[in-house]
Parts: structure tokens; sequence; C-alpha cells
């Protein structure tokens, strides 16, 4: 399952799910812009673990909420690496609150960067892989892409939205050599997420194995996905075996969608 000699792009990736992705796909053999937030530290971390596995490794500071900052990230990419063969839409932000205390700015927020973003940069990155005949485009949805949680409106929103997208472009490109799949974790263990279960502990008087159980509930195996069992599926949808999978949304969350 070799990606050499294909290039990446992979929003959100200077921690969590997006870091754990572009270094499946750099293990895998592909060239990988990573974007995202952090400071100079934070940042050249990132950049020499996705890039221990030998293959060259870009990052562009693009913000999602800008739509020219990211075509120039995609023609970037396209002049640096030579082509954007992955695209891989996973930059996001959550906000919890009851629907008429929403911030509209925070709605905003997360409906332009969990939602529009894979918009603008799939308009961007298609033509390329249009005239090479080849593409891979990896949207990250969540469970809920699937499934509703109170409290989180807009979030659900985004992800109900990019699931409907990812569909309608997988038509669109059905004949074009191109792929468009969905990615959707549950609970993953990244260490914002770990840092939740002290916090849940301490506010209900409970131990943090009584904390992480009732957080996990939703997950029937009862354990966080984990980051690298994501990076593993990305890998894999954006290689030659996946040829023919397209406008599929996948689970990984532990069965919280087959209830």
């Amino acid at each position: 399952m070799s990606l050499k000699g294909r290039n990446a792009i992979v929003t959100g990736s200077t921690s969590g799910i997006g870091l754990g992705i572009a270094t499946a796909l750099a293990k895998a053999g592909a060239n990988v812009m990573i974007n995202g937030l952090g400071s100079e530290a934070e940042i050249a971390a990132a950049t020499k673990e996705v890039s221990a596995a030998g293959t060259r490794v870009v990052y562009d500071p693009a913000n999602m909420l800008r739509h020219n900052q990211i075509a120039e990230m995609v023609e970037r990419c396209e002049r640096e690496l030579g082509s954007v063969d992955i695209l891989v839409n996973n930059a996001g932000i959550q906000h919890v609150s009851p629907v008429e205390e929403f911030p509209i700015e925070k709605w905003d927020a997360i409906i332009a960067i969990n939602l529009t973003s894979a918009f603008h940069t799939t308009r961007a990155a298609v033509p390329g892989m249009k005239k090479r005949k080849w593409g891979r485009i990896i949207n990250l949805c969540s469970a809920h892409s699937l499934v509703a949680s109170p409290f989180k409106s807009a979030y659900v929103s985004a992800k109900h939205g990019l699931a409907g997208f990812t569909k309608t472009v997988a038509l669109e490109l059905a004949t074009a050599g191109i792929t468009v799949n969905a990615i959707s974790p549950g609970f993953v263990k990244t260490p914002l997420v770990e840092k939740q279960v002290p916090d849940l502990a301490k506010s209900r008087g409970v131990p943090e194995a009584q904390a992480q159980k009732e957080l996990l509930e939703p997950q029937p195996t009862g354990r966080f996905v984990e980051i690298e069992e994501i990076g593993a599926l990305a890998a894999f949808l954006a290689s030659d075996a996946a040829a023919s999978i397209t406008g599929s949304n996948y689970s990984i969350d532990g069965g919280w969608t087959a209830r």
C-alpha cells in the first residue's frame, strides 16, 4: 500500500488526528504539506514527527477562515511538491452551548472551518487532480455526521453537511479517477480529550476510571479510538487499493452509530 511519489495536503495537522494522518501518509511514502495552528516550537515538533518517515514535509500557515489563503496553500503545494494528489480536510473546531445561547460568531466559525473550508480546498485541488486523472479526497467527519448530541448544533450541522458534500463531489468526480470519502470517528484518544477525563472526574466527584466510562458511554467498545487507527484508514483510502471506494462514510467509532 505504497503512496511513494504522491503529494498530500492535510489541514489542521499540527496536532491530534490531523498529525496522525499526516504521519501515516508519510510512512506510506507520501510527501506532505501540513497546516494548522501552534507555536513555532509546536510546528517544528509536528514537522519533525511527520518527516521522520523520510519524505518531504512542508508547513503552510493558511487560515481556514480565509479562502484566498486556502487557494494559495493549494497552489504552493502544486508548485513546491509538484502536485496535490491527496487532500485530507481535517481542520475543525468545537463549541458546546444550548442553541438559544449559542454565540453567533462561534456558529459562523464552526461552519466556516469544519465545512466551508473543505469546499475551498476541494475547489482549488480538483482541477489539478483532473489533469492527472488521479486524486484522493478524504473528509474528516465524525460520528456526529450520522447522529446528533445536544448542545452541539453547529458542529453536528457542519459534520452532516460535510458528509453530504462528500457524496455529492464523489458523484461529480466518479469518472475522473478521483475518489471522495469520509472518515467518521467517535471519541478519539487525543491530548485534548484525555484532559477532559480528570476535569469530568473532579466536577462529578468520581474516580477518573468512572469518569472515563461515562465519557465513553456512547461507544460500546468502552475505549477511545486510537489516532493510529484513523491514520491507517486514511492511508488505505488514499491508496490504489481503494480505487473503487468513493462516496462512502467510514464509521470508526467503537460501534457508536450501530445502535
